[in-house]
């Protein structure tokens, strides 16, 4: 992938693997509306809890007439308590410190308060240009705007960026928002696939200058 001048990591499944913390958060909601927590074994729910952003996820766990009030309760839980279960992908820290040697990098994610706590806590927060959640915009993925945001952030056009993500949410989002995308680990088909970060040191981290003009990178 030629022209690339930065790059956009997805955080959950990308960064983290998480899928053990965002069932314990969700159940702790659903917990305080009576509901039965969601099991692992059930695949489709729990990849929509790994995956969509909290109003999605509440209104197909609890109903449209419940969001307002699940939603209310989940942000007043402090996301901290349910950060030891999420796990650091093997060498991203590493491939992070490289590449943030070379370009700029940003994090767009579903994710709404919880996130700049998380990279707080993981010493992650310096590498990042940018971070944008769902809070920052009208729509979560799969819609553009996240990634649209980020690259206005970054000041390049998305052709300029790479948007690093595992879900279908995440290669639609890229697609709409004509940003190349790679696919890490998974079943997903992309031209890019990664199965480590440190690929994408291999591929991007070396003879790049960082702080290149939009469109002179």
């Amino acid at each position: 992938m030629n022209g690339i001048c930065g790059i956009i990591f997805d955080c959950d499944g990308v960064l983290f693997e998480s899928r053990q913390a965002n069932l314990a958060y969700y159940n702790a909601v659903l917990e305080q509306f009576g509901e039965a927590p969601v099991d692992a074994a059930d695949h489709a729910r729990a990849h929509l809890c790994h995956t969509a952003a909290s109003p999605q996820v509440l209104a197909q766990l609890l109903g449209a007439e419940r969001t307002p009030a699940a939603l209310a309760l989940a942000a007043g839980l402090d996301y901290r308590q349910f950060i030891p279960f999420m796990e650091p992908e093997p060498g991203m820290r590493d491939a992070l410190a490289r590449l943030a040697e070379c370009f700029p990098l940003a994090v767009a994610t579903n994710r709404g308060y919880s996130m700049l706590s998380i990279l707080e806590h993981f010493g992650l927060s310096r590498f990042f240009q940018t971070v944008v959640t769902s809070r920052d915009v009208e729509h979560p993925k799969p819609a553009p705007d996240m990634l649209h945001e980020a690259a206005r952030r970054l000041q390049f056009a998305p052709r300029q960026l790479l948007f690093v993500g595992d879900s279908e949410l995440d290669q639609a989002a890229a697609t709409a928002a004509g940003m190349p995308f790679a696919a890490y680990r998974g079943d997903l088909q992309a031209e890019l696939r990664l199965e480590h970060h440190g690929q994408l040191v291999d591929i991007f981290g070396a003879g790049k200058a960082r702080g290149a003009q939009p469109g002179s990178c």
